[in-house]
């Protein structure tokens, strides 16, 4: 047993999402939401290494030495799996290490809305699975997959970084690929995937051109395709697919867009009454009337058509946010803090490029001086010499 499963064992039983580990600080967990700090000792760069060197292979070593970044998987036999994200920072070491029950779970234990086992009834199309980090988007995608796998008889290939749940084959043979084990890169992945006789793939994050175009080719050509944006709205995300592109090809990509999007699922996770977290729901299907303004560029005015074009399935973040208040699960202060920062990053975001779209610019990163460098330079020597 690696000594870090100690501090798995302790997250699991904690019910927390993520266990965080840094050189110069006790380790971290985040329980609902909140950061919270163990009674341990701060860790030495020495100790994290070893911590977490422990766990990895001899080919994540040399990848994390080449990169200074590593994202791979981890599992502790009947306890859970674990993403994990290995980085460099000022004083030396990081790591963060996401949970990933073995157990998946159904639309019925996440209460999804039904509409969302609406949108997968179809046989084409892109669905994008939408929000912020840590909004549970690989939970529904999850619930989603097994739900398909329940139910259809399908080849489903999925293209993660890492693989996070495991889905056994069922009514569905399903092929799970690793970013970094198994292909080379996203892009990679989904163009020969189109000629392994798929009827659904899921791209575990729709990050550059070259994989929203494929994405939507696939679409295009018969396929149900699943994909992941970090956009905190239905409209958002429609703006962050088109504007991706060079802008003489955006008028081609909205007429791409309006005939292959199925539909948008934007989530994310709020304080609940009483602990925990619970999720609130956009869901957007691509109706005529939707289409049109895709394809016009009108994308400020899908929240409106959402609001006329309920019967057809759209929910929009405030009607839902609304039931959960009605059934006691948020507070009225969350419903009205959540739904002002949703119309303040959509004023900002307004006619914006991807940059724009309600995301603040992000800082360039700085090359690792002091503690960091030095601790990368004790890293390659130990490591040259324990291989």
């Amino acid at each position: 047993m690696a000594n870090i499963d100690q501090l798995f064992k302790i997250m699991f039983q904690q019910n927390a999402s993520d266990l965080h580990l840094t050189a110069g600080s006790p380790p971290y967990l985040r329980l609902d939401g909140e950061m919270v700090k163990l009674a341990m000792k701060s860790l030495s760069n020495e100790e994290v290494q070893q911590l977490v060197f422990e766990i990895l292979t001899e080919k994540q070593k040399r990848n994390f030495m080449e990169n200074w970044e590593l994202d791979c998987s981890y599992t502790v036999e009947g306890l859970a799996r674990f993403r994990c994200n290995v980085f460099m920072q000022r004083k030396g070491l990081a790591a963060v290490f996401r949970i990933i029950p073995d157990k998946i779970k159904t639309a019925e234990d996440l209460n999804l809305p039904p509409e969302l086992i609406e949108m997968v009834k179809v046989h084409k199309g892109l669905v994008c699975v939408t929000g912020p980090t840590g909004s549970g988007k690989s939970t529904t995608l999850a619930a989603l997959i097994n739900y398909i796998n329940e139910n259809q008889q399908a080849h489903i290939i999925t293209i993660e970084d890492p693989i996070e749940f495991v889905h056994p084959n069922m009514q569905s043979l399903i092929n799970q690929r690793e970013v970094g084990g198994h292909t080379k890169s996203f892009a990679n992945a989904l163009k020969a995937a189109l000629r392994e006789d798929p009827d659904i793939v899921l791209v575990g994050e729709m990050r550059d051109l070259e994989t929203i175009q494929l994405a939507l080719t696939a679409a295009e050509t018969g396929h149900l395709v699943f994909g992941t944006l970090h956009t905190s709205s239905a409209p958002k995300t429609v703006d962050r697919i088109i504007d991706v592109f060079p802008e003489s090809k955006q008028a081609q990509i909205r007429v791409m867009l309006a005939e292959s999007l199925r539909g948008v699922i934007a989530q994310t996770l709020l304080p609940k009454v009483g602990g925990g977290r619970v999720a609130a729901f956009e869901v957007m299907f691509n109706n005529k009337a939707i289409a049109n303004l895709i394809r016009e560029g009108k994308i400020f005015q899908i929240p409106s058509t959402m609001q006329i074009t309920r019967a057809q399935g759209n929910i929009t973040l405030e009607a839902y946010l609304g039931t959960l208040l009605e059934r006691d699960l948020i507070t009225r202060e969350t419903m009205n803090d959540v739904l002002g920062k949703n119309e303040g990053e959509m004023k900002a975001g307004a006619g914006a490029k991807p940059a724009g779209v309600g995301v603040p610019p992000q800082p360039q990163p700085a090359q690792p001086t002091g503690g960091a460098a030095g601790a990368l330079g004790g890293l390659a020597s130990r490591f040259k010499k324990s291989s």
